[in-house]
Parts: structure tokens; C-alpha cells; sequence
């Protein structure tokens, strides 16, 4: 092989935006190239690939630096300077797949909805669904109806996910809405109607709260909502800045760091920290201590626990006029962000006024602006779940 054929065979160097070598380092290049010939032939084979690959390499790191497509982590090794006097170039691996397909594991199935469904400060909105909530022209479809008419509200089914606690809600779920989790507990049916402070309806309230505590742990930030209640704004500008666990009100007194409020379970704010999760460790295990007792009692009363100050959770209480309900109502519909079938027993209670709420709503949306501002309708409810009614029972 000529001098010229051997130098034609080796790849160019990359020169990285260097000046070119000087005559005497090209000359002893082809000097060590002519030097192959004197070698027997599969040596030189094993010199010609380990020098390719000694000047191919420096190209491709060049080369996949320029690249948009794949990026570049910057990390010097343990011990070295700072990023940035003399960092150490490497690709940056993609991030693991996880096999969701073949896996049965129950985190990967939440991992995936709730993923699917948050905003983009990881929080979620929640809801729960049994097979009583979920039959055609029952709560859910006014619940949903709700989001659809508010004010600015649309947009947030987007994040809702609604969690099934039987098969049937969860068929009806998937048939009317993308984000949809089955929630299963064993050896517990709560198909049917679930009266207030019957064991089944305990089991499925205390079932809520440790469901609740896992999504926390996972990372999410959530806004947990009884589906038997309408949005008609978005809640999220009425929240307090610093508040870790938000609730709203049966009935409100005034101050939100008030422990006098009585809070109702059925609507909360809740950031995911450390303050949070084992709060609400803290209420899931206080049930044990209080036998009998759904979670909104239990908290009444953990609410002074000294305990909570040593967590150092943010407790606040929502104002009515913005998260109101039947206990005692968001009287300006002008405020009104949410409103609760609150302080009524039975699904048929409950659906006729949720209608005539809703009716509501929609004769105000339909008012000129101008009216709005001065002379908001009032509400015609409650009527079958009045307080006297409650009362009575």
C-alpha cells in the first residue's frame, strides 16, 4: 500500500474548530502509517481499529454535543470542581419505562392516573363513586354537569380523577370521563347506598382517608371533593398561601385559624409535605381510639391535639361565602365557588335540590352583567334537606 492509498484510509480527524497540525506532526503521522507495512497484516488490522477508534471518538462526543435531540448532564465526578471549571461530558440517560402492561402492582395503576390528571404543580382534584352515586341521571351526572356550566371551571375535569369503590361506578366512570381509578377493598361491598353512620358508610369514610395519605406520600398535592357537590367557580385563587390542610365549613365563624370552626370533610385542599402525610397518619389511626366514629368527628376533636402543634401542620378553615352548602350557604352567587348537599340524609333529598341549585345557577349565568354585579338572584334551597328535616331524624 502507497503512501497515499494508506492515508486516504483512515478517517479525517475532527477538529473541533482547531488550526491544522504543522508539517512536521503530519509527516510523523505518515511515518507511523508507512511503519504498517513492516507488520504482519492482522496486526496492522488490530493497530488500524484501535486508532480509528482513538481519533473517532472525540468526533462523535463532539458531534452528539452538538445535537439538540439528546442532552447533555454536566457532572463532575466526586471530588472534582464545581460544575462549570471542568466538568465532565456524558449523555444523559432516558428515563426507565416502566412495564405498566404486564404489572399488577396497585401504585403503578394510581402512578398512572394520577400522573395522567395533574396540574402542572402536581396536584389533582378527587373525587369517590359508588354504584348509588353512579346510575344514569344520578349525582354524578350532576356533579359533572356542574364543572360543565360553572364559571371557568370547564377546564378542570381535566385534572378530576374519579375513584371508583366498586365495579359498577368504575364501568360507569370509564363510559363518561378519561380519568378513572378502581379502588378496591377487600371483603367490603359499597355498591348500595351507604346511610349516614351505618358501618358500611364508616368503613368507606376511614377508607377515603387512607386512600388520601397515598397520594400524598406519591407526591400530590390534591383537592378532595364530594361528588354531591357543585362547582360553579375554581376554587384554587381562594385558597390561603400558607395553609397545608384547607377544609370547608358546616359552619363558619369568621377566622380561618379558628378551631371552633366546624370543618366538613367533604371538601379540602391538602400540599403534599411531610407536615400533611403524617397528619393525616395521625387522624387515620386516631379512628382507633374513637370507636364508632366517622373521620369528620375524629377530626373535630384531634383538631386540639397537641400532637397537631408538634407536626406543625397549617390548619385553615374555608370561608361559607365562597365554599358554602346547605348547612349554611354561599348567600352571593357572585362569591360562590362551590356548594354542598350538605346537612341532608338521602340520595333523593339530595338530587332534588342539587337540580334546583344547578336551575339556579344557570338563571344567573343567563343574567346581564350589570344585573349580576347589582342584583344577584338568591338560591332557592335548601327545601327537602333543611335543617329542620335533618332534625328531625
Amino acid at each position: 500500500m502507497s503512501h497515499r492509498e494508506l492515508d486516504k484510509s483512515f478517517p479525517p480527524i475532527c477538529m473541533s474548530g482547531r488550526s491544522r497540525p504543522s508539517l512536521r506532526r503530519t509527516h510523523h503521522r505518515r511515518s507511523q502509517m508507512l511503519a504498517f507495512n513492516r507488520i504482519p497484516p492482522a496486526s496492522a488490522v488490530i493497530r488500524l481499529l484501535l486508532f480509528a477508534a482513538a481519533v473517532g471518538f472525540p468526533c462523535a462526543v463532539i458531534y452528539h454535543a452538538a445535537s439538540p435531540k439528546i442532552p447533555l448532564i454536566f457532572s463532575p465526578p466526586s471530588g472534582s470542581p464545581p460544575v462549570g471549571q471542568d466538568p465532565t461530558v456524558r449523555l444523559a440517560p432516558e428515563p426507565p419505562e416502566v412495564d405498566e402492561s404486564d404489572s399488577d402492582s396497585e401504585e403503578v395503576k394510581l402512578e398512572r392516573v394520577l400522573r395522567g390528571a395533574a396540574m402542572e404543580d402536581k396536584t389533582v382534584i378527587l373525587t369517590t363513586l359508588n354504584a348509588a352515586w353512579a346510575s344514569p341521571n344520578s349525582m354524578i351526572d350532576l356533579f359533572l354537569e356542574s364543572f360543565l356550566i360553572g364559571n371557568g371551571t370547564r377546564n378542570l375535569l381535566d385534572h378530576l380523577v374519579i375513584v371508583a369503590l366498586d365495579e359498577k361506578a368504575y364501568a360507569r366512570c370509564l363510559s363518561m370521563h378519561p380519568h378513572c381509578l378502581a379502588l378496591k377493598t377487600e371483603g367490603v361491598d359499597f355498591e348500595g347506598e351507604k346511610f349516614f353512620m351505618t358501618p358500611g358508610y364508616l368503613k368507606m369514610m376511614w377508607r377515603r382517608i387512607d386512600f388520601l395519605r397515598i397520594v400524598l406520600e406519591m407526591g400530590y398535592n390534591f383537592i378532595f371533593t364530594d361528588s354531591d357537590i357543585m362547582w360553579f367557580r375554581n376554587p384554587l385563587p381562594y385558597f390561603y398561601p400558607d395553609g397545608d390542610f384547607q377544609i370547608a365549613c358546616d359552619k363558619f365563624l369568621g377566622s380561618p385559624v379558628d378551631l371552633q370552626n366546624l370543618p366538613n370533610g367533604g371538601f379540602n385542599y391538602v400540599k403534599s409535605n411531610n407536615r400533611t402525610i403524617e397528619f393525616y397518619k395521625f387522624w387515620y389511626s386516631s379512628r382507633e381510639r374513637h370507636p364508632g366514629s366517622h373521620d369528620q368527628d375524629v377530626l373535630n376533636r384531634i383538631k386540639y391535639d397537641p400532637y397537631i402543634g408538634e407536626i406543625g401542620v397549617q390548619l385553615r378553615f374555608l370561608s361559607t361565602a365562597y365554599f358554602g352548602g346547605f348547612c349554611e350557604p354561599s348567600r352571593d352567587l357572585n362569591k360562590v365557588c362551590t356548594m354542598h348537599a350538605n346537612c341532608c340524609l338521602g340520595l333523593e333529598s339530595k338530587l332534588h335540590d342539587l337540580r334546583i341549585m344547578l336551575d339556579d345557577w344557570r338563571n344567573y349565568m343567563s343574567l346581564p352583567p350589570s344585573v349580576k354585579k347589582s342584583h344577584p338572584p338568591p338560591w332557592r334551597v335548601p327545601q327537602n334537606c333543611s335543617i329542620g328535616s335533618l332534625q328531625q331524624h
